[in-house]
């Protein structure tokens, strides 16, 4: 049977709302990674070792924040899935340095910022880092900041820890994160990652992710001139712009997830035979196939949404009313990510013994899919925030 005369996982055609030059830049993007990605992934992620080789070509592709050259916010999302569908590793790279970095350069940068930096961190000729979770506060950061800036003249003086800093190993720059010591108001900068005090150190010994390079980073009385303070960020408020795309990004990547549990899983079924035919002749197989690919539209499906109400709202005074807010963003992720964490169980249950070496790439699909499950909030606080806005009662404090 030639798998490619099934129908494809985008069972109900959400492709077909993008237009003709997206389905054709995402055809460019799928070839790339098919010839680029997906043949080394494996090998990159039980090395746990990072691809610089790769930052050039990917960077020749010209889909650094694409809505800000004017693609839709559809196909944003999925360029973030179909990355993810190839490797959740490279995918998580470049959102974390495109979605985050380079477009705070966009929202928040100076004009002189956007001359220095931007074309350089759009072609990844620079990388980027996003520097707000500290050892002792994730879900809590946004009161519990521990990392400080002291105006000192025409230099802020940083002092404090970061960790799970993805990129946080090689970057050239971070987006750091840090209180005003005398307003206690929240700062954004631009760090140069080589000034004297900045100490990087590699997160070992993790179970996802392996090829992203996780970083705990230690300040020191770090000097960083005015100018490197982001001009557009007063408070933490502004985090939520930057947080709140990511967020839906990271739900794009459930989908992303999802779709390659579901190609793996099935092609294995239709390949492997087991008394005398085929897993895919099986009823239980099959219901279980049906079920990952149901999980994955219906995830899908939440994320056009989510795409079309922010593409709506695209262009309109960012200080207005929105329909896709935090809690909106919260819930997508949240269901989205639940959705995946039983997709990829029923795929690697579908290899069985096979599913738990990385040779047959569901194992490493298997454990990316916790990374996802826990950051750009986790399930149970992404659930909290939209039971919050829906019933104006707070669970959270």
């Amino acid at each position: 049977m030639n798998l490619e005369d099934l129908p494809s996982a985008d069972y109900l055609s959400f492709e077909e709302l993008l237009n003709d030059k997206e389905r054709d830049k995402l055809a460019q993007l799928r070839e790339f990674l098919d010839k680029e990605v997906a043949p080394n992934a494996g090998e990159w992620w039980n090395r746990g070792e990072f691809p610089h080789e790769l930052l050039p070509k990917l960077g020749g592709l010209g889909l650094s924040t694409p809505v800000q050259q004017g693609y839709s916010h559809l196909f944003a999302g999925m360029v973030i899935a179909e990355m993810t569908r190839s490797d959740t590793s490279i995918a998580t790279f470049f959102m974390v340095h495109h979605d985050l970095f380079v477009d705070a350069l966009h929202r928040f940068g100076s004009d002189e910022q956007q001359e220095r930096l931007l074309d350089d961190a759009m072609h990844l000729r620079t990388t980027g880092a996003f520097a707000l979770t500290e050892p002792d506060h994730g879900s809590d950061v946004a009161g519990g900041m521990a990392t400080t800036a002291t105006r000192d003249g025409d230099t802020w003086i940083l002092n404090g820890a970061k960790r799970w800093i993805g990129n946080g190993t090689f970057c050239d720059y971070m987006l750091l994160w840090g209180k005003d010591s005398e307003t206690g108001q929240v700062r954004g900068f631009i760090l140069d990652a080589t000034l004297p005090g900045v100490h990087r150190t590699r997160i070992d010994n993790k179970i996802a992710l392996r090829t992203v390079q996780n970083a705990d980073i230690g300040l020191d009385n770090v000097r960083v001139p005015e100018a490197d303070r982001f001009a557009g960020i007063s408070s933490f408020e502004d985090t939520k712009y930057l947080l709140r795309g990511s967020r839906i990004q990271v739900g794009w990547q459930a989908v992303g997830q999802q779709l390659a549990a579901f190609d793996i899983a099935r092609r294995y079924a239709v390949e492997r035979y087991q008394f005398g035919k085929p897993l895919a002749g099986f009823q239980l197989i099959q219901e279980q196939l049906v079920q990952m690919l149901g999980n994955a539209v219906a995830s899908m499906g939440m994320m056009t949404r989510v795409a079309q109400l922010q593409q709506a709202e695209h262009g309109k005074p960012a200080d207005g009313p929105s329909r896709v807010d935090m809690p909106q963003a919260a819930l997508a992720k949240s269901y989205t990510s639940s959705r995946m964490r039983e997709t990829v169980a029923l795929g690697r249950g579908i290899l069985g013994g096979n599913g738990i070496v990385t040779d047959y790439d569901m194992a490493k699909v298997f454990a990316d899919a916790e990374a996802i499950y826990t950051y750009e909030g986790s399930r149970e606080i992404n659930t909290l925030i939209a039971g919050r806005d829906i019933t104006g009662v707070s669970a959270i404090i």
